[in-house]
């Protein structure tokens, strides 16, 4: 990914795995909030780079780690992370579980309110929930809402709204009941897909919510400004309506995208930006650097194949081929150069650990064939899907991104694809956001998609391969993997030993079939510099969390 989008992984989000800081120090602290004194700097202003532009302020639509990352800084919902990844209360001030786990009540702060001075209510959330649900709203994310009463069927179209197991007594009191216990439920409420919305400023705008900075209102730290929907930079405000700002330090954030990090690395060099993204040869050249930050987040880079576009893909010979031609070792190594790990399956290394044994779930769940390099091996695969569908050549466009790093990753592929007889590939890169449209719309033959955990559980990445859900996007079906992944998610919650040898199951069931092409877990090296103090990070879902971030004094 440059930044990638998340498509129902388990989330992009996978268990919350393990949280570390950008920098330790000050991080939850709180400030005396008198800039220039002590170990606060007198300009409390942090410029930061983007690989990719926003797509949307509408937190019901969006799907990508950059617009998600935004939404954590400027709204706020039941929960926030803390830097040990664990949820604690925000809006809420009270949580009382009920019904074997299934009914949980929340008392909400009187004194949160809105940028516009409006104050956050239960009714907010009750219409925030609701909207993502509702089948006209489109959103691509709500399955991750499923748990809650009558959701499914809400989205379905099958239920009105207002029958969401979701429902506000009074102003400051929010009921949700759940279908079933959902062990990371509380971590899932301090993911921006679950906070609150004004249904004033959301009706006001129509359609048009979310696409410019007027067009939206903030509940968080922060208040999005100076983005008209299209432009390459942005400025997240202090704001001063925040119900914690007295404990916010930063005034301003100001974003500027640039597709190339030589262009970031240049302005973060001219002091222009304090942070960047760092390609192969530029991590290589800054690993003594007192700046730099090595990491590697519970995101990864596949080849998704469109079975639906393409009838020779629907083949599982014609699909073990193009995956035993990639070399996935010297594309780590030789092209990306940053610290990526090569696939050894859908899900990464972080995801979770065996309960019973401790193995990490990758190790444990992995095919070896599904993602070795063994060109002798393709070819012939390829000669027997050719039989098997009556073609002798496939001519493809693998649509990406129009970023430096997926270029190249790119580049790659279509040269180790060509080696096998009959194959030509074309490249198509696109502007980010218009690539999001045409994967979600399945307008692709190929295509690179990045996919980052919500949360630290396998069931964030495999979910998006269940033969009826939005975030399946390759036509790929297969009923032993469905249900597998239905007793999992539905059957075995309380049987943490049994669910996780269904998840295995399920995992190998989809890479023997190679339902996708695995490629790497992508590192996020970066140079941040050292006076930038008290950025939460979190490998697995929204990355950045600025609420406590400050510059500090050089």
């Amino acid at each position: 990914m440059a930044f990638m989008k998340y498509h129902k992984l388990y989330l992009s989000f996978a268990a919350l795995g393990a949280v570390s800081l950008l920098t330790l120090a000050g991080c939850g602290q709180q400030a005396s909030g008198h800039s220039g004194h002590g170990k606060y700097a007198a300009n409390q202003t942090l410029n930061w780079t983007e690989l990719q532009e926003l797509s949307t302020a509408d937190l019901s639509k969006v799907t990508d780690t950059v617009s998600f990352t935004m939404l954590q800084s400027t709204q706020e919902g039941l929960y926030r992370l803390d830097a040990k990844g664990k949820p604690q209360l925000a809006i809420a001030t009270h949580a009382r579980l009920s019904n074997g786990a299934k009914t949980y009540t929340f008392d909400l702060r009187h004194n949160a309110h809105w940028s516009n001075g409006d104050p956050v209510t239960a009714q907010d959330f009750v219409y925030s929930w609701r909207r993502t649900l509702t089948p006209k709203t489109a959103a691509q994310m709500q399955s991750y809402l499923f748990p809650v009463v009558n959701a499914k069927a809400i989205n379905a179209g099958k239920l009105p709204a207002s029958a969401l197991g979701i429902h506000a007594q009074g102003k400051y009191r929010l009921v949700v009941n759940l279908t079933k216990p959902v062990a990371y439920w509380k971590t899932l409420l301090a993911w921006p897909l679950f906070y609150p919305e004004n249904a004033k400023v959301v009706t006001k705008n129509g359609n048009r919510y979310g696409t410019s900075s007027a067009r939206v209102v903030s509940d968080g730290p922060y208040q999005l400004t100076k983005w008209n929907g299209t432009s390459k930079t942005w400025t997240l405000a202090k704001n001063p309506h925040y119900w914690n700002h007295a404990n916010v330090h930063l005034t301003a954030i100001n974003y500027q995208v640039n597709e190339s990090t030589t262009t970031s690395y240049n302005i973060f060099t001219a002091k222009k930006a304090d942070e960047t993204l760092l390609s192969g040869q530029q991590v290589k050249n800054n690993l003594n650097n007192p700046n730099f930050v090595k990491r590697l987040p519970t995101g990864t880079q596949r080849l998704d194949l469109n079975q639906k576009k393409v009838p020779a893909l629907r083949n599982v010979q014609v699909r073990q081929a193009l995956s035993a031609a990639i070399n996935r070792q010297q594309l780590v190594k030789n092209v990306l150069q940053d610290g990526s790990v090569a696939s050894s399956g859908l899900v990464p290394v972080g995801m979770g650990n065996n309960p019973q044994t401790g193995e990490d779930f990758s190790r444990e769940a992995g095919v070896p064939q599904a993602t070795a390099y063994d060109l002798s091996r393709a070819k012939a695969l390829l000669q027997k899907g050719y039989r098997a569908t009556h073609t002798h050549q496939l001519h493809l466009t693998l649509s990406v991104g129009d970023v430096d790093a997926t270029k190249q990753t790119a580049e790659f592929l279509q040269s180790s694809l060509e080696k096998l007889p009959g194959v030509k590939i074309a490249v198509k890169a696109v502007p980010y956001v218009q690539l999001i449209n045409q994967q979600s719309a399945g307008n692709y033959q190929l295509t690179l998609s990045g996919a980052q955990s919500v949360m630290a559980d396998p069931n964030e990445f495999l979910d998006n391969y269940l033969t009826h859900t939005s975030d399946n996007i390759t036509g790929f079906t297969n009923a032993q993997f469905d249900r597998l992944m239905d007793q999992a998610d539905n059957q075995d919650g309380n049987q943490p030993a049994v669910r996780w040898q269904k998840l295995v199951a399920a995992e190998k069931v989809l890479m023997t079939q190679q339902a996708t092409i695995p490629l790497f877990q992508q590192a996020k090296s970066q140079l941040l510099r050292t006076t930038v103090k008290g950025i939460i990070y979190n490998p697995a879902g929204v990355p950045f969390d600025f609420t406590h971030a400050y510059m500090g004094r050089a």
